[in-house]
């Protein structure tokens, strides 16, 4: 059981306890200024005041438990959109340079451990791909034009993954058809084949 639903349970239990405990203190003081009906008055307003605070209180907590699990998932989306945007500054600058030295190949290799800890499985598994084909095109270190064509075929492959851990349930609830968006994107990085 996570901390969540034991909050949960908590929250529920007390609220039970206030609301059956206050029923029977209200319904007794109620009873007892039976005699006086101003004071039944009262009573009335009291549990009036009583309940709306709680009910108040119930939904502030919500709606900040709301606010924060958002700010949380804004905040691991903008992570991600960073990381995949270092990884494809990095691969920019292998295919405009013509190689791939030692350096580079580390820092790629540092990109994919990084990616390891926040990628979808679809994502990891299509980079993995990519890194097998970046192997055998960067064995001699040199990226010619038909390197560079290979890597980028395999670069929008692995963009269809990364738009899908990105804004894949964005794109489902706007009805956009996934296998029409993936053909499109390799579509466009084959268009300036050299």
């Amino acid at each position: 059981m996570d901390k969540l639903t034991r909050e949960n349970l908590v929250y529920m239990l007390l609220s039970i306890i206030l609301i059956v405990g206050g029923y029977w203190f209200l319904r007794y003081a109620y009873k007892v200024a039976d005699s006086a009906p101003f004071s039944q008055e009262i009573v009335l307003v009291i549990l009036g005041t009583i309940v709306t605070i709680f009910i108040t209180a119930i939904l502030l907590n919500k709606q900040t438990e709301v606010e924060l699990k958002k700010e949380e998932n804004i905040k691991f989306i903008e992570l991600k959109t960073d990381m995949y945007l270092q990884l494809y500054d990095h691969l920019e600058q292998i295919v405009l340079e013509g190689n791939a030295d030692v350096k580079d190949k580390n820092k790629l290799r540092i990109l994919a451990n990084k990616l390891a800890i926040i990628s979808s499985p679809d994502v990891l598994t299509q980079f993995e791909s990519f890194l097998d084909k970046f192997a055998d095109v960067t064995e001699d270190d040199v990226v010619g034009r038909g390197d560079t064509n290979i890597l980028m075929d395999e670069l929008a492959e692995l963009s269809v993954y990364i738009r899908k851990d990105l804004v894949g349930d964005l794109d489902r609830r706007q009805g956009i058809d996934q296998k029409e968006l993936a053909k499109q994107i390799i579509d466009n990085s084959d268009a300036l084949e050299q």
